[in-house]
């Protein structure tokens, strides 16, 4: 699937090696393993076959979006967009759900 980043931090934080974003370096390593994956995979319905994701639809002023855990306390937020080349995963945020 291919990404786009609502934030160029999002991008940077998956190239540049010495950029943390101010995340801890177990939430940036995570969040890289989950850009790869997202990357690889054919659509959506591979984020729901790895239950540990716990990839999920949200609602309320979050309608449209996803979450997929980072680790038990972060969650990455994503949009999903149909292009005519197939999905776009949009990388909203990194968010602390606790």
């Amino acid at each position: 699937m291919e990404i786009e980043f609502a934030d160029s931090s999002y991008d940077r934080l998956e190239v540049d090696a010495s950029y943390t974003g101010k995340f801890s370096a177990s939430v940036v390593k995570a969040y890289r393993k989950r850009i790869q994956l997202i990357r690889g995979a054919e659509d959506e319905r591979d984020f729901y076959a790895l239950k540990s994701l716990h990839f999920e639809k949200l609602s309320g002023d979050r309608d449209g979006q996803f979450s997929m855990r980072l680790n038990d306390q972060w969650r990455l937020i994503l949009e999903l967009k149909r292009e005519s080349k197939g999905k776009l995963v949009v990388i909203i945020s990194i968010t602390d759900y606790h």
